[in-house]
This record gives structure tokens, C-alpha cells and sequence, in this order.
């Protein structure tokens, strides 16, 4: 399970995945090429995004949540 969160300048959790996001084939099998922020993640290891980056980090995940609802259509 990989746990979402987005901390403040000082540290405190501003927000929180509220269940998680399960790491399965589409975060390990991502294209870095197609998701270069997210296609480096890894299931085991603390991923840190800063603040230029969580513009870019978010429209990833929004491609890739519309992304993973096509598949499960077909």
C-alpha cells in the first residue's frame, strides 16, 4: 500500500490519501517516458515531490486515474 500524503514547509500532513493507493501493475509498470515523475516510484522507498512539482505530479496522476478507468473498460 502506498500511502499519499502532502506535508507542509514545517512537516505537518495538509492532506492525506484517505486508504491509500495499492501498488499494483499500473504503478510498476508505468512508462518513464509517459510518466516520468511517477514512473521512478518504487514500492519500498520515500518519494518526495516539492512544491514547483506538485502541479506536474498531479496532472500525472489525473492522466493516469483516466488512464486506468479506460482499461478496466475494455
Amino acid at each position: 500500500m502506498i500511502d499519499l500524503q502532502v506535508r507542509g514547509e514545517n512537516g505537518t500532513i495538509e492532506a492525506r490519501a484517505k486508504h491509500g493507493v495499492v501498488w499494483g501493475h499500473e504503478l510498476a509498470g508505468l512508462d518513464q517516458s509517459v510518466f516520468p515523475m511517477l514512473g521512478h516510484l518504487l514500492p519500498y522507498a520515500d518519494t518526495v515531490f516539492n512544491h514547483r512539482q506538485v502541479a506536474t505530479a498531479r496532472e500525472f496522476l489525473s492522466r493516469l486515474i483516466v488512464r486506468s478507468t479506460s482499461l478496466r473498460r475494455l
